[in-house]
């Protein structure tokens, strides 16, 4: 998937986060990315690598 996201843009995972949610927004860009649910505030750390996989698309830019 060609990456067109940027900081603070809304994306949706292939998993939901537990608490039900599925839209993170990015927070920080670099060799690891970190999004934050948009429902429950809930921050988490990963690589670009595994972002690019786990990520269905991109919601808002």
């Amino acid at each position: 998937m060609k990456e067109n996201y940027v900081l603070n843009s809304i994306v949706e995972m292939k998993k939901p986060h537990p608490c039900g949610f599925n839209e993170w927004q990015i927070t920080r860009l670099g060799a690891d990315i970190k999004i934050k649910c948009c429902n429950c505030g809930r921050s988490i750390m990963m690589p670009r690598i595994e972002f690019n996989k786990k990520l269905k698309k991109v919601l808002k830019e």
